[in-house]
């Protein structure tokens, strides 16, 4: 007996909406005006600029006032929803690897004096190329990576930084508990190769992949240029009496005669970079002391080797001057194909700043003025869930372009480009949520009444002492210590 054409056919829609069902079941209070508000977010005609503008979408048939409410009483199970997104099918790089970065973004909330939990976060480049830190909330941000260029990413978690919080400290157990789920849900299997975990020079690379060490993971981030790193303790000479030395010489970042012959070397010729030059030495650690971040641990600190490499690259597509970028590897006994992955898996990293982007300018994720960090958590799992429909639509979206851009292939679609067509593809695909029921507004507070329950105000939580965060008047003239860790 043979089945029919239409028995064995695959329903294309079958993974978008197998997720959006689960989306809905993700939702345990006002969950038909949550979806309705991600509905909203991903049919609107243009850029999300305004909250309350996205009851005026046809998708949404919920008034202004049920929207407020579902985002402010609302609950969203966050557990499942992760596991959800754990079930997805994830990207992959080039040699079949889940590569995964971790950033931080901030929700800057400058004037939001009576939202608790806000953290001065540092800006780049707001005014004349400064430094300057803005009240916010900061958001650890992990998405998987897949090969070449593109701007898309697989978000599979958000999480915000309480004050005190320790970000390395924080990113760990984040990353442990997505790798956990990712193993679970039968992302990474024991016969694959182990996860590339990529960050960047905000983070304490060697102290990451310490508290991964039991894990199937692999980290790669950035270090400063003025990093001071040490060699392996050469073998001991028979008849030599004392304490063994734990360091081996200095490894300077900045002084080239103390780098001596690099053990792997690679040359690429690259299209927007020029040459690329890669450098290799193995075995080389940071000498750790009981302070900052291994202040509580006890007895001797761990020796935690690695691979450096430094990329040199001939041109930048700007124009500016290019500067080497020192890279730390948890491995050891690189090659030359390794180097060369590792350092084009670093470039991928800046994926992600294309998904921040997306987040704040399109779907509008920190338009909304929200005073509970609770709500804005909530917001930020609904716009974590918005993206990945858009994704599993990539293959299904038209190229609805406009009449000054260019045609673009059904693969190299942007995001952007996918949110145009999804309000076509929403009617194809399940829509759990139910119609809205008939109310009445609320009295609200009567005319002429005042209000008597002013809102409590929260300072900005700032790092140290009660008098570190004084002005210098001023500036010192001691010149900058060298690092030596």
């Amino acid at each position: 007996m043979s089945l029919s054409h239409d028995a064995v056919r695959v329903d294309p829609f079958a993974g978008l909406s197998r997720f959006r069902g689960e989306f809905y079941s993700c939702l345990t209070r006002r969950a038909d005006a949550l979806f309705e508000l991600v509905d909203a977010v991903l049919c609107a005609d243009g850029p999300v600029r305004s909250l309350v503008e996205l009851s005026l979408v046809g998708e949404h048939r919920r008034g202004h006032g049920g929207l407020y409410d579902a985002l402010s009483a609302g609950r969203v199970d966050v557990a499942r929803l992760r596991r959800a997104l754990a079930t997805v099918p994830l990207p992959r790089a080039a040699d079949g690897r889940l590569v995964l970065a971790a950033d931080l973004t901030c929700w800057l909330r400058p004037s939001a004096h009576t939202s608790p939990q806000r953290i001065l976060c540092h800006t780049y480049g707001r005014d004349k190329d400064q430094h300057i830190p803005v009240p916010g909330w900061p958001y650890s941000v992990i998405c998987a990576l897949e090969t070449g260029r593109s701007s898309w990413t697989a978000p599979l978690d958000a999480l915000r930084l309480a004050p005190g919080d320790d970000a390395a400290t924080v990113t760990a157990r984040q990353m442990r508990e997505l790798v956990e789920r990712l193993i679970k849900a039968g992302q990474w299997k024991a016969a694959d190769p182990e996860i590339l975990i990529v960050v960047d020079a905000g983070y304490d690379v060697p102290r990451l992949a310490f508290l991964l060490t039991d894990l199937p993971v692999q980290v790669l981030g950035r270090m400063r240029s003025d990093r001071v790193l040490r060699r392996a303790v050469p073998p001991r000479e028979p008849g030599l009496r004392g304490r063994p030395p734990r360091h081996g010489g200095e490894f300077v970042f900045g002084d080239p005669a103390t780098w001596n012959t690099p053990d792997v070397q690679t040359v690429t010729a690259t299209r927007l970079y020029g040459t690329a030059t890669a450098r290799a030495w193995d075995r080389l650690h940071p000498r750790l002391t009981h302070r900052s971040a291994w202040t509580a641990e006890l007895g001797a600190l761990p020796v935690i080797e690695g691979t450096v490499i430094r990329l040199q690259v001939e041109q930048l597509p700007s124009g500016a001057t290019p500067k080497p970028v020192w890279l730390w590897w948890s491995g050891t006994d690189a090659t030359e194909g390794t180097v060369d992955l590792l350092w084009q898996a670093f470039l991928r990293r800046f994926d992600i700043e294309h998904t921040f982007r997306l987040f704040k300018q399109t779907l509008g994720w920190t338009c909304p003025k929200i005073r509970s960090p609770d709500a804005a958590d909530r917001w930020t799992c609904l716009i974590l869930a918005a993206f990945t429909q858009l994704r599993l639509a990539r293959p299904l979206a038209a190229d609805l372009r406009r009449p000054w851009e260019k045609p673009a292939p059904p693969d190299r679609l942007t995001p952007a480009r996918v949110r145009r067509d999804f309000r076509h593809l929403r009617t194809k695909a399940a829509c759990p949520a139910g119609a809205p029921k008939t109310t009445r507004p609320g009295p609200g507070r009567p005319p002429g009444r005042r209000n008597d329950q002013p809102t409590t105000r929260y300072d900005v939580h700032i790092v140290g002492q009660p008098g570190s965060a004084k002005r210098r008047t001023k500036k010192s003239t001691t010149p900058r210590p060298r690092r030596t860790g």
